[in-house]
């Protein structure tokens, strides 16, 4: 703490301020690209693998929708033959 004061009262408060702010940009820029960046890089990958699976899951309901639509129209025509 006598440091602090003592550079204080050296170089002045300006000074002293500068050169906290800059280790402070400095100490958060390395925590960013240490440890977020690395973070994120692995959810984008986790969230196209779920994109993926979302439009293989939505194709495989319009395949079952259409497979339902036609044994519905099936049972619609024997029906109407059975009626005849």
């Amino acid at each position: 703490m006598e440091e602090i004061i003592k550079a204080v009262q050296e170089q002045g408060i300006t000074v002293v301020m500068a050169v906290g702010m800059g280790y402070f940009i400095f100490f958060i820029w390395r925590y960013v690209t240490q440890e977020i960046l690395p973070a994120l890089e692995k959810a984008t990958g986790t969230t196209i693998a779920l994109i993926d699976r979302i439009r293989m899951l939505d194709n495989d309901m319009i395949r079952m929708d259409q497979k339902i639509n036609t044994i519905l129209e099936l049972r619609d025509i024997e029906k109407e033959k059975k009626d005849d």
